[in-house]
């Protein structure tokens, strides 16, 4: 299947070239993209593969243009949010936690379907695709039936983030916080993630402080109905549980002082491998510091749950969304990184 591709070299400019789709197999699909999401994580793949060619993007959103013989859950011309990728049959997923599956780093990393076959090539030549089982930077990508959640009445640039961004900050909220009525989250860093928990917590009646230096942001939030600070050296008052999506060390450390005793850090940003933490203050105090990836979700569980709250007006994560043509993509990395958009979102027929 001849497609548009956006082909990524390191920190070379994107370039939208023609490239060639493989055929599903029979547990596969091919989705016509709508929208794509761009993550953090795009960037950082980007940047790790160096010169590598590759098709990334893994937030995406479309329409089910071809089923597998043997997909029986989807139908053509089904809308649907495609998530990470994961077996379905190993013991984490079978225990409901498929975001920690024994194969994810085949699944999501390796460039390749998990027998070695790619799945996009240019020019003839394969290139590092199947990105998260999708690799959406593109006008059409094959993903396993399995990670695609069908949506109904949401527009597609604001269902795709569901995918992986959204779906990690608010998961990281629901499933592994937990906060309830009467707690204090602190979020640290207000991009796509952090405004994501922001808006989930919110909607579970927790009070929020979100720490951001960008003032742009800090409104927002304010505006949604959190309180904002620009950095933790600020007047902050103790709090229940703490998300970071940062990374960086010198921020966890200052967010575990913040919590009240048994208070909860979980830490869903990706920095340096090795943090120093002050085990007395872990032990002493009962905190509690909690690795989380995707949210710990079940895509086809919590996807459509937050659709619903977001029919709603309880998550109202369309007011984080900002729109590009698939081939703006470095000027929406550029505004992202500038603090100018939380969200942006790439539309590949724009």
């Amino acid at each position: 299947m001849k497609i548009s591709a956006l082909l990524s070299r390191g920190s070379a400019p994107g370039e939208l070239v023609d490239a060639e789709l493989d055929e599903p197999r029979p547990d596969e699909v091919v989705v016509r993209i709508e929208a794509v999401g761009v993550c953090h994580t795009d960037l950082a793949t980007r940047s790790t593969l160096g010169n590598r060619p590759a098709v990334l993007g893994h937030e995406g959103c479309g329409i089910v243009e071809r089923v597998g013989s043997s997909v029986t859950s989807l139908r053509t011309g089904e809308r649907v949010v495609i998530s990470y990728a994961s077996c379905g049959s190993c013991d984490q997923c079978r225990g409901g936690h498929p975001a920690y599956c024994g194969w994810a780093t085949a699944l999501n990393a390796s460039g390749r379907r998990l027998d070695g076959s790619p799945t996009i090539r240019i020019g003839g030549e394969p290139v590092y695709g199947a990105f998260f089982g999708q690799s959406s930077f593109a006008t059409a990508a094959v993903a396993d039936a399995r990670s695609c959640v069908p949506v109904v009445d949401v527009p597609p640039e604001v269902a795709a983030p569901f995918g992986c961004g959204f779906l990690t900050g608010a998961g990281a909220v629901l499933n592994v916080l937990r906060p309830g009525p009467g707690d204090r989250l602190l979020v640290i860093g207000a991009g796509g993630v952090g405004s994501a928990a922001m808006l989930t917590a919110l909607s579970e009646d927790v009070e929020v402080v979100v720490a951001e230096p960008v003032a742009a942001r800090r409104e927002l939030a304010v505006r949604c109905g959190a309180s904002a600070v620009a950095s933790l050296d600020d007047p902050l008052p103790p709090v229940t549980h703490a998300l970071d999506t940062t990374g960086r060390p010198e921020l966890i450390g200052r967010a575990l002082t913040l919590l009240r005793p048994r208070g909860e850090l979980a830490l869903v940003g990706l920095g340096p491998a090795e943090v120093a933490l002050d085990v007395r203050t872990l032990l002493l105090r009962g905190l509690v510091v909690r690795g989380c990836v995707e949210g710990d979700a079940e895509p086809s569980v919590l996807v459509p749950e937050l659709l619903q709250r977001h029919r709603q007006g309880r998550l109202p994560v369309d007011r984080l969304v900002t729109t590009y043509a698939l081939g703006d993509f470095d000027r929406a990395v550029a505004d992202q990184r500038a603090g100018l958009v939380v969200k942006p979102v790439l539309l590949p027929d724009r």
